[in-house]
């Protein structure tokens, strides 16, 4: 299998498991959705936030889109969890267009990322790509386990790359057109 191919499929997988636990998510009160809650970022607006920003800040970074910390300006850029459902899934989509157009040597290619105070970087798309997906997937499992002090249950995110396991996920693939 081709980089560029698992890349694509990574991105189906994190638009799919966000779109899972902001599903989830939609069935919490604002107040529930702004509860203090154990985790690195203290509540599920928090986290979720902060999963979204970083979400921008890289595809800003691949794309070259000179916005660089600059995206981090405000730390709950979406209160309301309406909003912020919408904006993750805008960005999960771009994020699919992105890695769509993906070729082996693209991966290649060095971005420049700002890091502010502590100036630009250079890094592969690969490397980019394999941080962003990390990074996802550390943050949303901690909204899982917050979601879990809730009373909604939360969702199932293991259901994506095996066959065995494909009509689970088919109407919601279907739905998000992955």
């Amino acid at each position: 299998m081709l980089l560029s191919t698992y890349f694509r499929a990574m991105a189906r997988n994190n638009a799919w498991s966000n779109h899972r636990v902001l599903a989830a998510c939609a069935h919490l009160s604002q107040e529930d959705f702004e509860a203090t809650r154990v985790g690195f970022f203290p509540s599920l607006q928090l986290t979720l936030n902060h999963i979204l920003l970083v979400d921008c800040y890289y595809l800003d970074g691949l794309e070259q889109g000179g916005r660089g910390f600059a995206t981090f300006e405000n730390e709950v850029p979406f209160p309301k969890f309406a909003e912020l459902a919408a904006a993750q899934a805008e960005a999960d989509a771009r994020l699919v267009r992105y890695c769509d157009a993906l070729s082996e040597e693209m991966l290649e290619q060095v971005v420049v990322l700002d890091r502010g105070d502590h100036g630009l970087t250079r890094e592969a798309v690969h490397a980019v790509l394999s941080h962003l997906f990390v990074h996802q997937i550390h943050h949303r499992g901690q909204a899982h386990a917050m979601l879990s002090g809730t009373r909604v249950a939360p969702p199932q995110l293991d259901e994506f790359f095996l066959q065995w396991d494909a009509p689970l996920r088919e109407h919601e693939v279907k739905h998000l057109r992955l």
